[in-house]
């Protein structure tokens, strides 16, 4: 009997034509055991690439491809995986957001923790995915500041003394293995194993991949020794499990993690608004040169599926800044409002990333969706254009995470009723989902988009209340 259970595995996107889709596909092995060889549908056995051994086990990527057809398959060891590789004409993508909870979240129950993956799951067994987009919170790592003491330490030491704490070999080692083991954890749970061997994934990480609320805290306590150290755990962590990148692939990509994926009449774009961020920004030169490069080799007229993890449209928030501000006993969710776009930290780069998707809307013809996730709760939002196309929001958040209470549903309700304008003339609208009364829906929930022709589609599965009617995007 193997020492470790396989993990994976877990199939990963790197874009197609209407010939072929190329992929990567990750496994997890015990460090004793020997990795078997894929067999793509119709092609010669692929051997795989080792990309990580430690804590007794080996991390290996298989680099391959299958044909566009919508029944193809690939072979890993005994067990045959079908895929909808296919993605020319008409497709299904899936978007999930906040996969956890901040406390307890693999100690829950895994038929309630995992019931909208095995939700999705018998949906894609029915009518296949194509892809599936992993918008942020793959992970809730907040725990790891309970794997060890000396981390407790820092994150509850007062800000000016974070940085006199040291980042020890022990805090390190403890830190790197949280991380892996919480991937190794979280991938095989039921639901989530099976989509994601069989549908392949773009994912982006947010704060909670690293600890909750990352790069919005005082540049003291990002800087300081833990700080360092605990975002370099993270950031390996993440670039192997959810990009399937080796160490040095990650370095290699430099001050972002961020990258593009080209399909049949669309681009996925994922920046990275987590590696660069800090109090007073969301993405450094590193990301936004990076961005501009995606958007510039992208072709007119295609569709553009943003994947902003935080929303890039929502209410107004410069009051509630303001009020935290002036009253010191709730200071704590200063962090929280700084992560938005819409913080007055962010405003001129917010307007920055607007006009950018404008010039890409107006100039070449392109249609922009903005998927998101991390507010926990299901919600839509509009802004108009110069050339009167149309920026639509769609949030979808979370697969796993409870829903909030009302109270905090109702609360942003009223905000979004004062409205925003980021852009003159450009207001923007917040509307309830298809066939909902309230802007904010709080249940669990998954989005499913839909191209049928040239034509596309969106709607939300609900926890409680089921589909809702399709929205034309």
């Amino acid at each position: 009997m193997a020492e470790h259970p396989t993990v994976g595995p877990i199939l990963f996107a790197r874009g197609c034509d209407r010939r072929a889709f190329q992929l990567a596909a990750l496994l997890v092995t015990g460090d004793r055991e020997a990795a078997p060889v894929l067999i793509p549908d119709g092609a010669d056995p692929v051997p795989p690439v080792r990309l990580d051994g430690r804590f007794g086990r080996i991390v290996w990527r298989y680099d391959f491809a299958l044909p566009a057809r919508a029944d193809a398959t690939y072979r890993l060891g005994p067990q045959v995986f079908p895929v909808a590789a296919d993605l020319s004409g008409d497709l299904r993508i899936a978007f999930v957001s906040c996969n956890g909870q901040e406390n307890g979240d693999l100690r829950r129950p895994v038929d309630e923790r995992n019931a909208m993956w095995e939700r999705l799951a018998r949906e894609n067994a029915s009518r296949p995915f194509g892809l599936l987009l992993q918008g942020g919170d793959q992970l809730y790592a907040d725990e790891v500041l309970d794997a060890d003491p000396g981390l407790r330490r820092w994150w509850n030491a007062p800000v000016r003394d974070k940085d006199r704490h040291p980042y020890t070999v022990a805090m390190r080692e403890t830190a790197e293995r949280f991380y892996f083991e919480r991937y190794l954890a979280l991938f095989e749970q039921p639901g989530i194993a099976a989509l994601c061997a069989r549908v392949p994934s773009l994912m982006m990480w947010d704060d909670h991949d690293i600890v909750d609320g990352w790069g919005s805290h005082p540049s003291r306590t990002l800087d300081s020794p833990v700080g360092r150290g605990l975002f370099a755990a993270a950031r390996a962590a993440f670039a192997l499990f959810q990009l399937a990148r080796s160490p040095d692939e990650a370095d290699a990509m430099g001050g972002t993690l961020g990258y593009g994926a080209a399909f049949p009449g669309f681009t996925v774009v994922a920046p990275d608004l987590r590696s660069e961020r800090r109090p007073d920004r969301v993405m450094g030169p590193a990301g936004w040169a990076a961005l501009e490069g995606w958007l510039a080799t992208a072709s007119d007229g295609e569709r553009l599926l943003l994947m902003s993890t935080v929303p890039l449209l929502g209410p107004r928030l410069s009051w509630v800044e303001w009020l935290i501000g002036a009253l010191p006993g709730i200071a704590k969710y200063k962090d929280d409002l700084r992560d938005q776009w819409q913080s007055r930290s962010h405003r001129a780069e917010w307007r920055r990333l607007l006009r950018t998707l404008e010039r890409e809307a107006v100039e070449r013809g392109r249609g922009v969706t903005a998927l998101s996730g991390e507010i926990h709760l299901a919600t839509r939002g509009e802004m108009a254009f110069g050339d009167g196309s149309v920026l639509h929001q769609l949030v979808a958040s979370g697969i796993a995470h409870p829903a909030p209470p009302a109270g905090y549903s109702a609360g942003l309700g009223l905000l979004a009723a004062l409205g925003e304008d980021p852009l003159e003339n450009r207001p923007i609208r917040l509307r309830p989902l298809p066939g909902r009364r309230w802007i904010y829906t709080g249940q669990r929930n998954y989005l499913v988009l839909e191209r049928t022709g040239t034509a596309w589609t969106a709607c939300w599965e609900l926890e409680h209340d089921g589909r809702t009617p399709a929205l034309a995007l």
